[in-house]
């Protein structure tokens, strides 16, 4: 964010999954801005990290908490543990994910089933700890979520039920929990730069560029592109926006996603028979 960021003073923002790639970088904005942050990470190590790094952002405090989003027991431990510590919860961003490449006749039972139990059982257990803690009214949730929510791709089926699961949670919620004061969106990032996500869904400056070549505004997304949006979704200047799905990809879902995943499924092909 620029000089024209809001203000987050005084505000106390929960972060799922915020020790690294964009989730790490919202949280970091946060701090940036003036807000207690408190993230939610299975990595005790990466826990300790992100807590230094938001410690030397400016987070006024911080705080990390070691749990598997798919232990309600877990998420739900670490939630009230930050709420009774810093009080009620302002903002909450849910970016716990999973993903890999994987056509559906490889995929096993297990692998399917364990991106469905991060993405969307981890998503509401993140968001059904959060509710006794939020601050009504005026509380902001902010789920991430991926283009295949809304994009069939190949060797993608796994994360295409997931993360439709979670943008329908948030529609659900937003109806649920609307009367409350509780606003809950949905952001959709387009393919970002110097993510897990790219590094397994392009490996390769080759996949890099023909999904760069694919973005209408011929880059590719910067951390900070999405946590601008996460922003401006918690601040005072999105108050009146509640169930919204966006994509934040320079255009990229009006079709270039298409072309980029059909190239990148012939790499993946490619791949298999020089494996084999």
């Amino acid at each position: 964010m620029g000089e024209s960021a809001p203000d987050f003073a005084g505000r106390n923002v929960f972060v799922a999954g915020g020790t690294s790639g964009i989730n790490l970088g919202i949280a970091l904005a946060f701090a940036r801005a003036g807000a207690t942050v408190g993230v939610l990470s299975r990595s005790a190590e990466k826990v300790s990290a992100a807590v230094e790094s938001l410690e030397s952002a400016g987070a006024p405090a911080a705080a990390g908490y070691a749990a598997d989003v798919r232990d309600m027991d877990g998420v739900q431990g670490a939630v009230d543990g930050h709420a009774g510590k810093f009080g009620e919860l302002d903002i909450v961003v849910s970016g716990a994910a999973g993903n890999f490449p994987a056509l559906a006749q490889d995929l096993s039972a297990n692998g399917f089933r364990t991106v469905l139990d991060i993405d969307v059982q981890g998503s509401f257990h993140v968001l059904k700890a959060v509710y006794p803690h939020l601050r009504r009214p005026g509380a902001s949730i902010v789920n991430i979520s991926a283009p295949q929510a809304e994009a069939p791709m190949a060797a993608q089926v796994h994360v295409c039920a997931a993360k439709a699961g979670v943008d329908m949670l948030t529609r659900v919620l937003a109806l649920e929990w609307g009367p409350e004061g509780i606003r809950v969106n949905s952001i959709i990032p387009g393919p970002i730069e110097g993510t897990e996500g790219m590094r397994r869904l392009a490996p390769g400056e080759q996949a890099l560029e023909a999904i760069r070549l694919t973005v209408p505004t011929r880059r590719l997304g910067t951390v900070d592109d999405i946590a601008n949006v996460a922003m401006f979704l918690a601040s005072p200047l999105g108050d009146y926006v509640s169930g919204a799905v966006i994509p934040v990809d320079g255009g990229w879902s009006l079709g270039g996603d298409q072309v980029a995943m059909a190239e990148m499924a012939k790499l993946f092909a490619a791949a298999d028979k020089k494996s084999s």
